[in-house]
């Protein structure tokens, strides 16, 4: 609502860049006129309560997410209109309840601990939702396949269970408590999710039906094909694992290493209770074929991925 040239002058001091890209919103006489100016401007004076709602729309079509703080009812119908709406304790009744935050202490240094919170929940709900759906895709894809050929399924649920508990269970818990204030990208939470899970969940069900197909040749037998294709499902969930938490740091390297020396020493102590059985050697050449196929094929398929991502985006 102030003059621009004083708004423009504080922005300056503030560190905003762009700072001397002002205009009066009077000479804006329709929404044509601010959809160009969101595009041109960075300062805004002037401004009218309509106004603010009709650039924050415009802001919107641009594919932004616009956050809106105010302390007045001249501020409401912009803080409808945006994405996040803010207001100070010390404002007017209406804005803080048409507000989705309001800052008891109406310090606005709050707002840095609220962001870096949401993104630490964001960033990490999308980590253990990538391991969770890795599991389920490779299951369902094993089962469909297991039942359209009539192949017997080649895990047991113990051994699921042990591959879960050490690939997706135990670091998706240790990981929330590390602190990852990474900025997130404009982008379906799905679609991330599904990107970085179907690469591995794919890749472990074709080496797993590849190494039960390859067993016939080699006369290995059914007790030695499920500790074998548990495994090549072990690596699959350990790669995916080592994709989601790069770059790696001290921590994250403590994580995954404390997840591979968990299940070497469950398989060692108490392998009967996981079903875990020696097998031949004829067996482990498979098994390290299989996993070092697996290792290629899943780096294959995520820059496939990531090509027709690029593309689309392009388009």
């Amino acid at each position: 609502g102030d003059n621009p040239v004083t708004v423009s002058s504080i922005a300056k001091q503030v560190g905003i860049k762009e700072y001397e890209k002002y205009i009066d919103c009077r000479e804006l006489k329709s929404y044509e006129d601010i959809q160009r100016a969101v595009e041109k401007y960075k300062i805004f004076g002037r401004v009218s309560p309509e106004q603010k709602r009709q650039i924050i729309k415009a802001l919107k079509e641009l594919g932004l997410k616009v956050a809106m703080t105010g302390d007045g009812v001249n501020d409401i119908l912009a803080m409808k209109e945006a994405d996040c709406s803010i207001s100070v304790g010390s404002g007017s009744d209406a804005a803080r309840k048409a507000s989705q935050v309001v800052l008891l202490d109406s310090d606005f240094g709050t707002m840095r601990n609220i962001v870096y919170e949401g993104r630490k929940n964001i960033n990490n709900i999308t980590r253990s939702a990538s391991l969770f759906t890795y599991k389920n895709i490779f299951s369902l894809l094993l089962s469909v396949y297991s039942i359209i050929f009539a192949m017997q399924y080649p895990l047991q649920p113990n051994q699921v269970s042990l591959g879960s508990a050490f690939t997706i269970g135990i670091p998706g818990f240790l990981l929330t408590f590390e602190e990852n204030q990474k900025k997130q990208q404009n982008g379906n939470f799905i679609k991330r999710v599904f990107m970085n899970s179907l690469p591995a969940a794919i890749t472990s069900f074709i080496a797993i039906v590849f190494l039960v197909k390859l067993s016939v040749l080699f006369n290995v037998n059914r007790e030695e094909i499920a500790t074998a294709c548990s495994y090549l499902f072990f690596t699959g969930g350990f790669l995916i694992l080592y994709k989601i938490i790069k770059p790696i740091n001290k921590y994250r390297i403590g994580v995954i290493s404390l997840c591979i020396l968990g299940i070497i020493l469950t398989i060692n102590i108490i392998p009967g209770f996981f079903a875990i059985r020696e097998i031949s050697t004829r067996a482990t050449i498979l098994v390290i074929l299989c996993a070092i196929a697996e290792f290629f094929v899943i780096r294959w398929i995520s820059l496939i991925l990531n090509k027709i991502e690029k593309n689309i985006k392009f388009k």
